[in-house]
């Protein structure tokens, strides 16, 4: 019998760690699944249009070949005039994002905290808010000239509001019962926010950081459209003016994979950090 209960226990050791092995490769299984199904709608789109341009039926000046427009990528970037551009381009998205962003996140918080400062500045904000990038530029030029100055201001006027408005509903959306706890177990107003508000608001609040991401991005389109004589949009522009259509999409496909790259960046930190949260992952999860 002892021998036998041994035994058994050698068997059983290892089985531990076989499981735990089966559920990662389960979970890179179904990661890797859904990655090649995000990738399946883009290839097929590029596939398509390789092959009709290849059969003349498009304007190559209009619409270049997928081929064309990679080959102008490598070109560019074996140069180094897309990495350079590109390099004052993401600097001036993070100053911008990092100035509107901080300023948001800091409004969004006191608003959210003080009914009187909601009823103060926030039907202000919320004006400014519509206020589109192209009809606010021209003003910014004239206030601050063509420098980087009219343009990271621009990039932090559109980084502000996404953040802000998240933010002020994830303070204001966190259950009203979970306050009666606190005021039982006699928090301090330093142990509310850090261990009630806080963590109550992260999910808003990383909502506001990718959507305040992908605004500081079009921003900086904007910004560097309107008037600069460096960056990828300086790039589209440039090349806009002598048709060269391959480079405009260089510089489209170099936008996209930037601010898809930094937006993935922040959703992979928001899973890392919200571990914690059991929430609705979708009805067809295999």
């Amino acid at each position: 019998m002892l021998q036998e209960g041994i035994s058994k226990g050698a068997v059983a050791i290892p089985a531990e760690p076989m499981r735990r092995q089966k559920r990662i490769d389960r979970r890179f299984l179904i990661k890797f699944t859904n990655a090649l199904i995000g990738w399946m709608v883009p290839l097929v789109i590029v596939m398509v249009w390789q092959a009709a341009g290849a059969l003349g039926w498009l304007n190559p000046i209009l619409l270049p070949t997928p081929l064309a427009i990679w080959n102008e990528l490598v070109h560019l970037t074996s140069t180094g005039e897309l990495i350079q551009h590109l390099g004052i381009s993401s600097w001036r998205a993070l100053l911008g994002f990092l100035l509107g962003g901080s300023l948001g996140l800091a409004a969004g918080i006191w608003v959210g905290f003080s009914y009187k400062a909601e009823r103060l500045v926030d039907p202000s904000l919320q004006m400014l808010r519509t206020l589109p990038h192209l009809a606010i530029a021209p003003l910014f030029i004239l206030w601050f000239g063509f420098g980087e100055t009219s343009k990271i201001l621009l990039i932090a006027k559109g980084s502000f509001f996404p953040l802000y408005v998240n933010t002020f509903l994830g303070i204001r959306s966190v259950d009203n019962r979970l306050f009666d706890v606190a005021r039982v177990l006699q928090f301090s107003r330093w142990d509310l926010i850090r261990r009630l508000i806080v963590p109550a608001s992260l999910p808003n609040i990383f909502l506001g950081i990718r959507l305040s991401i992908g605004v500081a991005w079009l921003g900086l389109v904007v910004a560097e459209l309107m008037g600069s004589s460096s960056g990828i949009g300086y790039i589209i522009n440039d090349a806009r003016s002598f048709s060269w259509t391959t480079v405009v999409f260089v510089g489209i496909i170099v936008f996209a994979l930037v601010g898809k790259l930094s937006d993935s960046l922040v959703k992979w930190l928001e899973g890392r950090l919200l571990r914690w949260q059991d929430s609705y992952k979708g009805g067809d999860k295999s």
